[in-house]
């Protein structure tokens, strides 16, 4: 399945720290994912309305059942009003359901090292992993 690339809603100032999120989402069943998947697309437009989002990327392993996300955000404060707002919020209680397994990493970077890598997000949740 294709990824969904990075993309800014806003820029952040130059300068400025940006709040990052990578998230490791496994589901229990193909269905699951397939459900996932096809919610996806909503909750990435409405990152790119939030107030505060700075980037935003999906990595989908729809028959691995495996999905990652990426996003920088102005601080941790955006990306908790993200979250607690709709759809994501019963979205994200919706999928508890058909959830296996779910992480997540934060941190933060500089303006200019956005957007984040790939590779630099799954180590980061390999770390994680690792302390747990």
């Amino acid at each position: 399945m294709p990824d969904i690339p990075w993309s800014t809603p806003t820029p952040p100032a130059p300068g400025a720290e940006v709040y990052v999120m990578a998230s490791r989402f496994e589901t229990a069943t193909l269905a699951g994912a397939l459900k996932f998947f096809l919610r996806s697309p909503g909750i990435i437009r409405q990152i790119r309305r939030a107030p505060g989002a700075h980037g935003v990327a999906l990595r989908a392993r729809v028959f691995s059942r495996t999905f990652l996300t990426l996003s920088a955000w102005e601080d941790r404060d955006a990306l908790y009003r993200f979250a607690r707002s709709e759809p994501h919020r019963s979205g994200s209680r919706a999928a508890a359901a058909y959830m296996k397994e779910s992480q997540f990493t934060f941190w933060t970077v500089p303006a200019t090292a956005l957007p984040v890598r790939w590779d630099e997000a799954e180590r980061r949740l390999a770390a994680e992993k690792a302390r747990a």
